[in-house]
């Protein structure tokens, strides 16, 4: 996935533009009607709750008298999606680890489980599990535009295939009861836009909602959001349509909501680097205005990632065994487990670290000392001094980050 953007729109926040307070799927309620996208190898459960936390705003928080119905109540994050995940991989492996890729916290809800592949019958089984598991909704993923994804004739690759995808529509509907929605992409290329007739298709299907992201497969993640086409779907369906593409500031989103209709909006890529801008939106639709992050925010900010992820792994203690004694066959796979998870958890805090220090003065150093360290401990300790130093300086820069300079901005 692309980190950065390429020469991003200025949007000035349109003076009555406010992006949704509610938005309803079936039957699931969604408040405010903010979207954190699913992203492969960022989504997982540490980093949805994470953003749940760092996103709540009540009424509180403000000056003044605020109405309830404006709060965007506890977080202004209102539905958040799981990374999507092979449906031929859901059908095939064990329960146990079946549990490890659907594992989700009661705080989570309401979530989606996002799934893709391009065997419809594969598809309508894993919708049932994911169903089975507890979702809210089950999504399908038309839109990655991975080549190992393309290959397999999933994601955005279906798109060259519409009869196919209404068979897929058709089978997962009738398998679940849950709300079924679908992200895809304008189309395969310039030559073959499909989302309006995409989007009829779902609407006929019985789907419950649709999310376009603005850019055809071939486009990647270059170029600027075509919004334009989010605004034709709008006007070409009847239920909820979800903008998506290049949403990178509370004005942004509430300038997608202006120009093209749209029910809600989705952020991706913006999330890791700003994880304050699911806030900052409902801050805004609460008050008209919304708060910077400073030293400070992110300081904790990293902490409290960075602490989540120790804890998840927590779970796993150490093997040790009984000395002279052999490890059996169950320790031998806790122990392995544990190793994968360690080099995991510290290689997850070492790609966070190149977001979430963006707009930080010094952040290359902290970066630097963050990818030269061996452990958990030792990423948390560079944390540590660095933000330990900078305190010195802190009343001298109380707001870091400016309207016009949101990270990736430059």
């Amino acid at each position: 996935m692309q980190k950065h953007w390429d020469n991003p729109a200025e949007h000035e926040m349109p003076a009555e533009a406010r992006v949704p307070a509610v938005l309803t799927i079936g039957n699931v309620r969604i408040a405010p009607a903010t979207v954190l996208a699913p992203m492969a190898g960022v989504t997982d459960t540490v980093f949805r709750r994470f953003i749940k936390n760092a996103s709540k705003f009540t009424p509180e928080s403000v000056d003044g008298d605020v109405e309830t119905e404006t709060t965007n109540e506890q977080s202004g994050c209102g539905l958040i999606m799981t990374e999507f995940t092979s449906a031929d991989g859901l059908s095939r492996m064990r329960e146990t680890k079946r549990k490890r890729y659907l594992t989700y916290y009661d705080d989570e809800h309401p979530i989606s489980a996002q799934i893709f592949g391009s065997n419809p019958e594969t598809l309508a089984d894993s919708a049932r599990i994911c169903q089975d598991a507890g979702f809210d909704m089950v999504d399908l993923n038309l839109g990655c535009p991975a080549k190992r994804v393309v290959s397999c004739n999933g994601g955005s690759g279906l798109l060259r295939d519409l009869p196919l995808i209404e068979v897929i529509f058709k089978r997962v509907r009738a398998a679940v009861s849950i709300p079924f929605t679908v992200k895809f992409r304008m189309g395969w290329n310039d030559d073959n836009i499909v989302c309006v007739p995409l989007a009829k298709m779902a609407e006929d299907c019985g789907l419950n909602a649709v999310a376009l992201h603005a850019r055809t497969r071939e486009n990647g993640y270059s170029g600027q959001a075509r919004w334009e086409y989010i605004g034709a779907v709008k006007d070409a369906v009847g239920i909820p349509v979800i903008g998506n593409g290049d949403i990178l500031t509370p004005e942004d989103a509430a300038a997608m909501t202006a120009k093209t209709g749209c029910d809600a909006v989705m952020i991706g890529r913006a999330a890791p680097a700003n994880p304050w801008i699911f806030r900052q939106i409902a801050q805004y639709t609460a008050t008209g205005r919304y708060d910077q992050a400073t030293d400070e925010d992110r300081y904790r900010m990293i902490r409290a990632y960075f602490g989540m992820l120790l804890h998840e792994l927590a779970d796993h203690p150490i093997v040790t065994g009984t000395p002279g004694i052999e490890l059996s066959d169950e320790e031998r796979k806790a122990a392995r487990t544990r190793e994968s998870l360690v080099r995991e958890t510290l290689g997850k805090m070492k790609q966070f670290a190149s977001w979430f220090t963006h707009g930080i003065p010094g952040g290359s150093t902290l970066r630097r000392q963050i990818f030269e360290s061996k452990n958990g401990e030792g990423v948390l300790g560079a944390v540590e001094a660095f933000f330990e130093a900078r305190r010195g300086v802190l009343h001298h820069e109380p707001e870091l980050v400016s309207t016009s300079s949101y990270p990736f901005r430059d």
